[in-house]
């Protein structure tokens, strides 16, 4: 499965889209009209770089919806669907969050869980999954989904994301700043900002964000191991979280939406990107528990 990063691209496209817009209102000529202001400039890096990330949260249920293609299970009409809310609602009782939306999506074995808040979360489960899965083994990722959202996963990451987009806006404008000061040295006519800090900040903007993503999906990487504790906190026992992992491990998983790719049962682009350990890692970490 192509593993990618949560809702990485995402930000960096509403950075991106941010940063454009700002250039065309003249925000940027505003900061550096009299030299860089760089208490103004933390304050515009501050508001870039949450907006992004809490527009993505906050539009990360219907974007998964529609993206996935989630058909959520109002009224069950299937033993199986009775069981998956079922299962869902029981887990999310011992979490102590709200009942999230419960939905199966076509596709290869995989399963995941957004949305903004833990009392109105969303979990869905691939057709593929339920098809090459245990009852057992399926509940043990249905747990591990409970447990994202009761340990705040989503909120975390964008609480993460925000600080490594505000490091990338102020970063690339003070090292634009820099750079259109040096190639326009010596020129009075003009004060506000030239070709070259423009150019400069939208290069930055993107290898810097690059950068900020393997930060994130370190940070994703360690949550990862928190869910499936909490998945064999849930059931009471570990075992069938290793054994879900395991059969995982032979079955090549759907691709899920980028935007929710972070919170699927499994993901990861590369090592430096990947948002999820390799299963062997995370079946070790579970048989060392006590």
């Amino acid at each position: 499965m192509k593993r990618i990063v949560l809702f990485v691209l995402t930000n960096l496209a509403i950075v991106l889209v941010l940063g454009i817009v700002a250039n065309l209102l003249g925000v940027n000529r505003y900061l550096t009209a009299n030299g860089l202001n760089l208490g103004a400039l933390l304050g515009f890096a501050l508001i870039m770089g949450f907006g992004g990330a809490f527009i993505s949260l906050l539009i990360s249920k219907p974007v998964a919806k529609w993206s996935a293609g989630v058909q959520i299970i109002e009224q069950p009409r299937t033993a199986d669907e009775a069981w998956i809310v079922n299962t869902v609602r029981k887990f999310a009782d011992q979490a102590g969050i709200g009942m999230p939306e419960v939905g199966i999506f076509e596709g290869e074995p995989n399963a995941f869980a957004t949305g903004a808040f833990k009392n109105s979360a969303l979990v869905a489960v691939s057709t593929g999954l339920l098809r090459n899965m245990t009852r057992e083994e399926v509940e043990a990722v249905i747990g591990h989904e409970v447990a994202h959202i009761a340990n705040g996963d989503m909120v975390t990451m964008t609480l993460i994301q925000g600080v490594m987009n505000t490091f990338v806006v102020f970063l690339s404008r003070v090292i634009g700043y820099a750079v259109d000061s040096f190639l326009r040295k010596g020129d009075q006519e003009n004060s506000g900002p030239g070709i070259g800090y423009y150019v400069t900040t939208i290069v930055l903007d993107i290898i810097l964000g690059f950068l900020a993503a393997i930060i994130v999906a370190w940070f994703s990487r360690q949550r990862e191991f928190r869910a499936d504790a909490g998945a064999a906190q849930l059931m009471g026992r570990k075992q069938p979280m290793i054994n879900a992992l395991s059969r995982l491990g032979g079955l090549t998983p759907g691709e899920l939406p980028k935007s929710v790719a972070a919170m699927g049962i499994a993901g990861g682009i590369g090592q430096l990107f990947s948002t999820h350990p390799p299963i062997e890692e995370r079946i070790a970490a579970l048989q060392a528990m006590r």
